[in-house]
């Protein structure tokens, strides 16, 4: 498996944690990792902080995109304008802000010929099933039972894996599978990329660590280690 093919994203959420300045801090130490150990890391900052955040050398997704239009539009967050401040992806249907099968489409879509990368986020795999056959960049499979419990989805439910997988090639196109949903280990994420995700979806496993470097070095070595599998 190529390494351009394996994807590191971290969601900052809305954690305190990152409030203020330590969203930049916490993206320059990402960076720095990616470019140590030649894995790709992407990070999705609070919305509020995405233009800070765009200035480090690391590709910026967005945590959710609307589908409003450039113009007279207040409080979207439109993808043509943030394409054009440096952010290079986004978050779409993540299980903390769901949005209609209509808008998911819509969405890859227009990120696809904005040359955006597009990550959908789907509970389970009849989700990874349906929305695969859009093409999205990636599908990131997070059972939303296990979000944030420090249980991953690769140990709790391994299966589910294995069936989004299979659910994602049927598509035969070029979407990825991402594994999301209690990540907080390299153990976990050894786990999943055996098990066939070709990267991983983490927030409070790395945001809530106490120290940032330590556990985003951790989960990069992971993704070294496996750099056949």
């Amino acid at each position: 498996m190529s390494a351009e093919n394996r994807l590191f994203v971290i969601n900052f959420k809305n954690y305190d944690d990152v409030s203020g300045l330590k969203s930049l801090q916490l993206a320059k130490i990402a960076a720095k990792i990616s470019r140590k150990y030649k894995i790709k890391i992407a990070v999705c900052p609070p919305q509020h902080v995405i233009s800070e955040i765009t200035k480090v050398a690391i590709p910026v997704f967005a945590q959710h995109v609307d589908t409003a239009n450039p113009g007279s539009t207040t409080g979207f967050v439109v993808p043509e304008l943030i394409k054009k401040s440096g952010v290079s992806g986004s978050l779409i249907n993540h299980s903390e802000h769901r949005i209609t099968s209509k808008e998911i489409k819509e969405l890859v879509s227009r990120l696809k010929a904005l040359k955006m990368t597009s990550v959908v986020c789907v509970k389970n795999v009849s989700e990874a099933r349906q929305y695969s056959k859009l093409n999205p960049d990636y599908i990131a499979i997070e059972p939303p039972e296990l979000i944030g419990t420090g249980k991953a989805v690769s140990n709790e439910k391994p299966e589910v894996i294995i069936k989004s997988v299979k659910a994602v090639k049927s598509a035969k196109n070029s979407t990825r599978l991402l594994c999301g949903a209690g990540i907080v280990s390299s153990d976990d994420v050894t786990r999943a990329l055996e098990l066939g995700s070709r990267g991983i979806l983490v927030a409070s496993g790395i945001v809530k660590a106490k120290n940032w470097e330590r556990a985003i070095q951790e989960f990069a070595l992971a993704f070294v280690k496996n750099r056949k599998v």
